[in-house]
């Protein structure tokens, strides 16, 4: 009688992509990080990669040959696409100034450049180069197409003392935090418990004209709706992201659609969900949308006259409230958020008086000392059960949690 046990799940794997830097040696640390999480590494190096480092220090590091010539004579098939396929997050570390322009411009003339070009994973970046590099106008353009494709997570460059003695930024993130980044996107990716669930996700603010210059608005940054989006893509699920305008990149396999207004949020949403709300299993409602537009818009600037001007306002529809009222089943689930300058045992209740007002499923209530620093919240989870403090956490560990509620009801 066989005494073994199920299979173990496949070790998580990066493909470790090394460029021509000083602070290659660093690279070595990564991979070390990697090893030690049990974390298979895939490592690929640049011909200018090898004058700094090895590639027998990270082949008997890894345990795994070291790919640096897409053509080498007995490898077979394509090597780049196999490396592409077999990443659950692409790591570019060091990554040079050459390097992020050839990413930029979708250059493969190399395997590292190649397997980036090739992969749908997420691609972690640690940059690393002269300050007077880093600063360059061109480069700064390059990061920001990077960013704006929505493919690449930067970790640094930080401030410190480069090769040449010199002290700015552009100095690689230390090690240890590179290597925090990618573990923590790979234990978001190996928890695939919203694989195939349809969620909906909206986020940032709605502006409402009033003139063609000026607008009423809110101060939402998109970051919290962003960090939702991109944790659920990781953990499986088929996200659509309805956006207000906010200049951050889409998510990795994230469907975007973006929106200025509140009426605009509104039909989006109809279209997606459809007349009975069947196209989503659950919608996380993260966008602050204006509770008032301008009754009308002026064609022309309004201009100053030195009396006092009276703005007559109009109520936006509640968009969540709406949703509440028609659903049934209790499908989709509905999670609304609310931003209060209250705290403790009032915070709760205003969170519990929407809960039932909206007619959804949970509430994310943040209490706010001032709304100038946001970031600085207590956050309590309320549905009809219970309600959780979660005191202050980070937008990506908050976004987690309130996917861990969505993940336990869409099972049920």
């Amino acid at each position: 009688m066989s005494t073994a046990g199920p299979p173990s799940a496949p070790a998580p794997t990066v493909v470790l992509g090394v460029s021509g830097s000083i602070a290659a040696f660093k690279a070595v640390e990564v991979a070390r990080h990697f090893v030690r999480a049990g974390v298979r590494v895939l490592p690929a190096m640049t011909a200018a990669a090898r004058q700094f480092v090895g590639p027998a220090t990270l082949a008997g590091l890894t345990g795994e040959r070291v790919a640096g010539d897409m053509f080498e004579p007995g490898l077979a098939g394509e090597i780049h696409v196999a490396l592409a396929r077999a990443a659950d997050v692409v790591v570019l570390c060091p990554a040079t100034a050459d390097l992020l322009a050839d990413l930029a411009a979708g250059h493969a003339t190399d395997v590292v450049r190649a397997v980036a070009l090739c992969t749908s994973r997420p691609i972690v970046v640690a940059p690393a180069m002269h300050p007077a590099m880093w600063a360059h106008p061109a480069t700064q353009r390059n990061v920001r197409t990077l960013l704006a494709d929505g493919r690449c997570r930067f970790v640094g460059p930080v401030e410190g003392e480069v090769a040449s003695g010199e002290t700015g930024l552009g100095r690689m993130a230390e090690p240890l935090d590179v290597a925090d980044v990618v573990l923590g996107l790979l234990r978001q990716g190996a928890r695939r418990d919203l694989e195939g669930v349809r969620l909906l996700v909206t986020a940032g603010p709605t502006v409402e004209d009033l003139d063609p210059v000026r607008f009423l608005s809110n101060r939402s940054s998109g970051t919290m709706g962003f960090a939702v989006a991109e944790c659920a893509a990781l953990r499986g699920a088929r996200v659509t992201l309805v956006a207000g305008p906010v200049g951050l990149p889409t998510p990795t396999g994230v469907t975007r659609h973006d929106v200025r207004s509140a009426l605009e949020l509104d039909a989006v949403l109809g279209a997606l969900l459809g007349a009975d709300l069947s196209g989503a299993d659950a919608l996380v409602m993260v966008a602050a949308v204006a509770d008032y537009r301008p009754a009308e818009r002026a064609a022309q600037k309004l201009k100053r006259s030195g009396a006092p001007l009276t703005l007559t306002l109009e109520p936006n529809p509640d968009i969540l409230a709406g949703l509440g009222a028609v659903r049934r089943g209790g499908r989709p689930l509905l999670v609304g958020f609310a931003l209060e300058t209250a705290s403790g045992p009032e915070l709760e209740a205003i969170a519990r008086a929407k809960l039932a007002h909206k007619r959804v499923d949970l509430v994310v209530a943040n209490g706010v000392a001032t709304l100038e620093q946001p970031e600085s919240s207590d956050v309590v989870l309320v549905d009809e059960a219970a309600s959780v403090p979660l005191g202050r956490l980070g937008k990506r560990d908050l976004a987690d949690r309130i996917l861990d509620w969505v993940a336990v009801r869409c099972r049920s």
